[in-house]
């Protein structure tokens, strides 16, 4: 029984079936009746309790040594024996150790924001509230074997078995009768013939292979499902992007359009996606436009029901700097020292330092430890305590879909006022749920407003599926390094890379994106993969068998893939086999990777290969499966940075408008991306009343007819809501503003306010008009006027 929540206790008939009800020790409803000693009262709930529940209800007795535990222990005792009641021993459990008082209360300061000097907190009397062994617990009761012989028997009358080796996916109905199987084989095929035309004999076997492991790991329903909420986006008209992570790699998803790579000219392998020997759930995380994004959701929801999808829950927890701030902070360390030691601890994107590795990592931290007892105090409890939850939240992107409705398979609670599991995504893909990221992404909807630019101004039907891949514009572009504004690879250390890198084909750019992170970037991979791209040193290969594998990436190797094709074609193992093989390297487990090591050199010496140089070639593996990085995710990003980089090198004003108006609020990329647009010899006037859309447009110079120019939206300008900018743009419909005072008798003046107003005119956007300080100076009385102005309108009187 929840003492947080005490609902009447005629509801709880309803729900008494199959339950064992205990009315818990200390903070039950029977024992606070008894604490306050009112007898008459626990007599009464504790008869209506079993009433309710019969033989299926207990007194709890607790002893722990709390505030007025003796009181209620005797009247507990009283009451079991006067109601026949039975008794059954308790002991509120917060930590599994003893002596974690100290750090409860720190926890509980944190989760409230007290001091710990200030005391008084939820946790200052639960020095005994560990999970005691069974000895303890039966010294502690030693004169009421009764209680605890109860407590074994509600223990082994309690069983729970989560199933985790199951598949829960929604039910998918298919047109005609037909089987989930016989359904999806009929669009693969379909697909196929769009996507390829001719049909050859490795696109046959290689469709014919992945549907044999996704009929017979039942995941036929799992692909019609996402088949058919993307179908609802086309014919939407919802921009959807070409697919992430290892799921680029099936020439399924490829034929049903989940993704938009070809897995056979670009090498990627099924088993990285969906792997035979390691059974798990699909994982298909898909980008759509950000500013759609709910549709989509929608759409799911009312296809399989409110009561059978729901969001995800995520636990923020306190990391290694978050907690010595949290921690610092209950127990009255000066800021400025807890300031210092927090930023000594090293925060480097991609890779987590704990608080016992920074002070391996750091002297200055270490000596600061050891010369200060509070400091070391600070990072001892800090140490203690990091990793645990801290708070809870609503994942960005996560979505569950499930079969039976989710409150019969998996617990929900109320979260910011949305439904949604209290299982991470983890654990509801061991329990067999279906779990996807509906993610949105800024450039799929920067791309979707260009391609609709390009057509109002130029009347070209753009269609970015079908882009050129060698359009040389592009690779110049990249090459000179003006990728602001395309997608990954914008960002200073990535412009210094593509101009040392040179890419000239598609993949280059896939390359690109899986080198640009620290393990490549800091082991001197990247240097050497330069190096023998620009045939400054020559590439060698172990054995030629390493050639056709390697060479797209001029002798390295830079994909996780590439150690799986290695060990196919070195040693003869199959592509699961490999993928198993890449994740016991990443994993860096030594008794698997001898066992491994033992049964790739077996396999090249079945092949008649040398055996040191499959020695070697293996501990190269071993050595770049760290840095590896999955070529199916890399592949499918490098498109859309494809796409993005040619829509810029061929509309380019198009295309920094639509950019532009992505970042609408947000003031430095704002800049920088007016930066970027001057860069490239384009005009970006100020914000106009009679030329400005909601967004930045394209529009024709005010001197220049035959230039073009973009001009400032003024929904882009700070202070200046969507309200006010609809009711601007609906009052130009009558014709272009003449000045200052037909603007302000026109619009809606709740709407445009004096701030907007102000705003307004501070950003240019009267300039024409009258000098812009001479408007400053002069707004308020014109606003007056038109107030008035409006005032007598609306009375019906006219305006002199």
């Amino acid at each position: 029984m929840d003492f947080y929540y005490k609902p009447g206790l005629s509801h709880l008939a309803e729900f008494s079936e199959d339950l064992i009800a205990i009315s818990p020790g200390y903070r039950g409803m029977v024992a606070q009746c008894l604490r306050d000693h009112r007898m008459d009262a626990a007599t009464e709930v504790a008869t209506q309790l079993k009433t309710i529940y019969g033989d299926d209800f207990f007194l709890g007795v607790q002893r722990t040594g709390a505030l007025y535990e003796d009181i209620i222990g005797e009247g507990t005792l009283s009451l079991s024996q006067a109601l026949g009641i039975p008794l059954v021993a308790c002991n509120d459990v917060y930590a599994l150790e003893p002596n974690t008082s100290e750090l409860r209360r720190i926890l509980g300061c944190i989760q409230t924001g007290r001091r710990l000097e200030e005391g008084g907190g939820a946790w200052d009397d639960v020095e005994e509230n560990y999970f005691k062994s069974p000895e303890a617990m039966a010294q502690i009761f030693e004169d009421l074997p009764e209680a605890l012989a109860n407590t074994r028997e509600i223990a082994n009358r309690c069983q729970l078995e989560i199933a985790t080796e199951q598949v829960l996916l929604p039910l998918f109905e298919c047109p005609d009768g037909l089987s989930s199987e016989a359904y999806l084989e009929q669009l693969i095929w379909q697909g196929i013939q769009t996507k390829y035309g001719k049909v050859t004999d490795e696109i046959r076997d290689r469709v014919a292979f992945e549907l044999n492991i996704i009929n017979a790991m039942q995941y036929a329903p799992y692909f019609l499902i996402i088949f058919d909420f993307l179908d609802f986006c086309v014919r939407s008209d919802i921009p959807v992007g070409p697919g992430r992570g290892s799921a680029a790699g099936s020439i399924v998803a490829y034929a049903l359009n989940i993704t938009k790579i070809d897995p056979i000219r670009y090498k990627l392998l099924f088993e990285r996606f969906l792997n035979p020997e390691r059974v798990s759930m699909p994982d298909i995380d898909l980008d759509f436009c950000i500013r759609r994004r709910g549709e989509v959701i929608d759409y799911i929801v009312k296809k399989y029901g409110t009561d059978c999808v729901s969001q995800i829950i995520t636990f923020g927890t306190m990391a290694a700097r978050g907690v010595v701030r949290d921690v610092g902070r209950t127990l009255d360390v000066p800021l400025s020292d807890v300031d210092r030691i927090a930023k000594l601890i090293p925060s480097t994107p991609g890779h987590y330092t704990s608080i016992a590795e920074a002070l391996e990592q750091v002297p200055d931290l270490k000596k600061a430890y050891d010369s200060t007892p509070q400091i070391k105090r600070l990072l001892d409890i800090g140490h203690k305590l990091e990793g645990l939850p801290r708070h809870t939240s609503t994942h960005a992107a996560g979505v569950v879909i499930s079969r039976d409705p989710l409150m019969s398979v998996v617990p929900l609670l109320k979260n910011d006022g949305q439904i949604v599991t209290q299982y991470p995504m983890g654990e509801l893909e061991k329990i067999g749920l279906l779990k996807m990221d509906i993610l949105g992404l800024r450039n799929l909807t920067v791309m979707d407003d260009c391609v609709r630019l390009i057509k109002h101004h130029r009347n070209i039907d753009l269609n970015l599926e079908k882009l050129p891949m060698d359009d040389q514009n592009t690779y110049d572009l990249l090459c000179a390094g003006n990728t602001i504004g395309v997608f990954q690879l914008e960002s200073r250390g990535m412009r210094t890379l593509i101009k040392d890198l040179k890419p000239t084909v598609f993949e280059d750019i896939i390359a690109l994106l899986a080198l640009y992170r620290p393990g490549p970037l800091g082991s001197g991979m990247v240097s050497d993969f330069i190096s023998n791209k620009s045939g400054k040193t020559q590439v060698k290969y172990e054995l030629p068998e390493l050639e056709p594998i390697l060479n797209e990436t001029y002798g390295m190797i830079v994909y996780q893939e590439q150690v799986m094709q290695i060990a196919s074609e070195i040693a003869g193992f199959s592509l699961g086999q490999s993928d198993m093989l890449r994740r016991a390297m990443g994993k860096k487990n030594k008794e698997e990777m001898d066992r491994m090591r033992d049964l790739f050199l077996d396999g090249a010496k079945a092949k008649s290969l040398n055996a040191a140089k499959a020695a070697g070639i293996f501990e190269l593996c071993y050595k770049f499966a760290e840095y590896g990085f999955n070529k199916s995710h890399s592949a499918a990003y490098a498109l859309v940075s494809y796409q993005t980089a040619y829509l810029k090198a061929n509309y380019g004003i198009e295309y920094m408008a639509a950019l532009l108006s992505s970042v609408t609020g947000i003031a430095d990329k704002t800049s920088l991306y007016i930066q970027g647009a001057r860069s490239m010899g384009l005009d970006v006037f100020p914000p106009h009343v009679n030329e400005s859309a909601v967004n930045f447009s394209v529009t024709k110079h005010p001197e220049f007819p035959d230039k073009e120019i973009i001009r400032f939206g003024l929904g882009a300008i700070r202070n200046v809501g969507e309200g006010a900018v609809a009711s601007i743009l609906e009052s130009r419909k009558a014709g272009p503003f003449e000045n200052l005072q037909d603007f302000v008798k026109r619009v809606d003046l709740k709407q445009v306010n004096k701030r907007v107003l102000e705003s307004l005119i501070k950003a240019g956007a009267f300039d024409g008009m009258g000098d812009r300080g001479a408007l400053i100076g002069m707004y308020e009385r014109v606003l007056e006027v038109g107030q008035m102005y409006v005032r007598e309108r609306s009375n019906g009187c006219r305006f002199v």
